[in-house]
């Protein structure tokens, strides 16, 4: 069985994920900051000190990083790296904002 952490979780599971995700091939670890949704880890994309190093086959983290402040995305990216097995993967979906702004301008 494979494990894939799911970083900003909020009140999502596996099933909204990716097809890939959702199946039984894959077991979830739900993390998120906010403990009202019931993550299995309660953290954040730039300290992930709960997680062991090299534990999880791939890491799902949608709508995300883009909340970060400029300075903390390549902590978030060394975090997602440390708790990765070395043959892992990552999964990061964002909006597009500068395609959003060329339409809005």
């Amino acid at each position: 069985m494979k494990t894939f952490l799911h970083v900003g979780c909020g009140q999502k599971f596996k099933d909204q994920t990716t097809n890939a995700f959702n199946t039984n091939e894959w077991d979830e670890l739900r993390l998120d900051i906010n403990e009202s949704v019931k993550p299995d880890i309660v953290g954040t994309m730039t300290d992930m000190s709960s997680v062991d190093n090299e534990s999880v086959d791939a890491i799902f983290s949608s709508h995300n990083i883009e909340h970060l402040y400029p300075h903390e995305v390549p902590v978030a990216l060394a975090e997602f790296k440390r708790v990765l097995k070395p043959d892992g993967f990552v999964v990061i979906t964002c909006p597009d904002l500068q395609s959003v702004c060329k339409l809005v301008a």
